[in-house]
């Protein structure tokens, strides 16, 4: 069974530069920048009957240019942090493209998704770490100057079986018109 998500790919160069920002985070396993990107909808193990269902429904979605600019460092977790990213401005275009992905799914059957959409480019996942050492580090990384990309098409990913943070593998790609 694949467990599947969707998402938007980072530009190689984009990826490059926010790799600069790992290590010297303790307890941080960094991600591979060829695995990073935003996800839009986890939908977690399923068949391959569903697997063909939600390619299909995906290839039925269009959206207007979606800008996704990266504004700052982030983590999630509060005082037990478990992810180092790359926070995501929040717009209401990709907003709209992402419920309608969630809407899409729950037509679908699977499960909604029970957690607030917050945006973002996992860099390193954390195990151990203190949030005052993430505030450490954070300060201390220097200026982190605002990118900006607009995806041409967004992909459903599948990860491989690990402990999370990838190998992920583009299944399948849907052109944004």
């Amino acid at each position: 069974m694949p467990r599947l998500f969707t998402g938007f790919e980072i530009p190689a160069t984009l990826g490059f530069e926010l790799s600069l920002k790992s290590g010297g985070l303790n307890g941080a396993r960094w991600i591979d920048p060829a695995d990073y990107h935003v996800t839009l909808r986890f939908i977690g193990d399923v068949d391959h009957v569903m697997a063909r269902d939600i390619d299909d429904l995906l290839s039925e979605m269009h959206s207007a240019p979606i800008d996704i600019t990266l504004d700052g460092l982030t983590s999630f977790g509060g005082d037990k942090p478990r992810i180092f990213a790359a926070r995501v401005r929040p717009s209401s275009v990709l907003s709209d493209f992402q419920a309608d992905q969630e809407r899409l799914m729950r037509r679908l059957g699977l499960p909604p998704e029970t957690r607030k959409y917050v945006p973002h480019v996992t860099l390193a996942r954390l195990r151990g770490t203190s949030s005052a050492e993430v505030a450490r580090y954070m300060e201390q990384s220097g200026l982190f100057l605002k990118r900006s990309f607009s995806p041409q098409r967004f992909a459903l990913f599948s990860a491989k079986e690990s402990v999370g943070g990838g190998p992920y593998v583009v299944e399948a790609t849907y052109p944004l018109l």
